[in-house]
């Protein structure tokens, strides 16, 4: 496969051309030159392509994707670095479907006055004990 103008992965992957230069300032991946302009061989086609969908769906920062990238040749287990993320991202699910579990709730509650009065809502929370010495 001849090497793509960025021209053409810029279109193709809806991203603008710093996008690709920063990516490269970072190490992320490289062009060849060719008259000045910049082109993309197979294997960094899908760099790209993988750079981008790891950050579409935030799964990684830049930083993680570089070692991930590099493997075991920097000193880190990229093992390590996508095990940290998937223990955030489980972390992320599990207050978005406790924050989906009180939303529905309170769809259908029956409370008529303030929500703040709401039986489910007050069961849930831990008020603090009064103090002793008065202050």
């Amino acid at each position: 496969m001849e090497p793509v103008p960025i021209s053409t992965v810029t279109r193709h992957f809806d991203l603008p051309a710093s996008t690709l230069h920063y990516w490269e300032r970072r190490g992320l991946l490289s062009s060849h030159r060719r008259s000045g302009w910049r082109y993309y061989d197979r294997d960094q086609l899908y760099r790209v392509a993988q750079i981008r969908l790891w950050r579409d769906l935030g799964l990684l920062s830049l930083d993680d994707i570089a070692v991930v990238q590099a493997g075991p040749a920097e000193g880190r287990d990229w093992r390590e670095t996508v095990a940290a993320r998937i223990d955030v991202l489980e972390e992320q699910m599990d207050r978005l479907i406790a924050a989906r579990t009180y939303l529905r709730h309170l769809l259908l509650c029956r409370q008529e006055g303030p929500l703040h009065e709401c039986p489910y809502f007050r069961a849930g929370v831990v008020l603090p004990e009064p103090s002793r010495s008065g202050a």
